[in-house]
C-alpha cells in the first residue's frame, strides 16, 4: 500500500482533564473562575500551574471579576491573567 493509499488516522489522542474552581486576588480585583488541570500527574495541581516558570499567563473560564474597592461585578466566559499580578489563590466556590 503506498503512502497515498494508507488510511489517515483522524482520531486525536485523548487527554484527561478536569476543571477546578479557584479564586485569585490581585491588588485591585477578586477573580473567580475554572482552571483546567491534568486529571493526574504533571500539572494536575493548581500550584503546578501557578508556579510554572514557562507560563506568563493563567487562563480561566466562567469567570467573575469584582473590584476590591466596590463596584459592579463583571462576568466573562474566558480570561487570561498575568501570573505576576496574582497576590494569592485559593479554592473557589462551585458556582460563579
Amino acid at each position: 500500500m503506498s503512502e497515498q493509499e494508507q488510511p489517515i488516522d483522524t482520531e486525536q489522542p485523548v487527554i484527561d482533564h478536569r476543571t477546578e474552581r479557584i479564586r485569585i486576588e490581585t491588588e485591585r480585583h477578586r477573580i473567580e473562575g475554572d482552571i483546567t488541570l491534568a486529571k493526574e500527574g504533571y500539572r494536575s495541581r493548581v500550584s503546578d500551574v501557578l508556579n510554572a516558570a514557562e507560563r506568563d499567563f493563567i487562563t480561566l473560564t466562567d469567570v467573575t471579576v469584582a473590584p476590591l474597592d466596590g463596584g459592579p461585578m463583571e462576568l466573562h466566559a474566558y480570561l487570561s491573567i498575568a501570573r505576576r499580578h496574582i497576590v494569592f489563590a485559593v479554592a473557589g466556590e462551585d458556582q460563579p
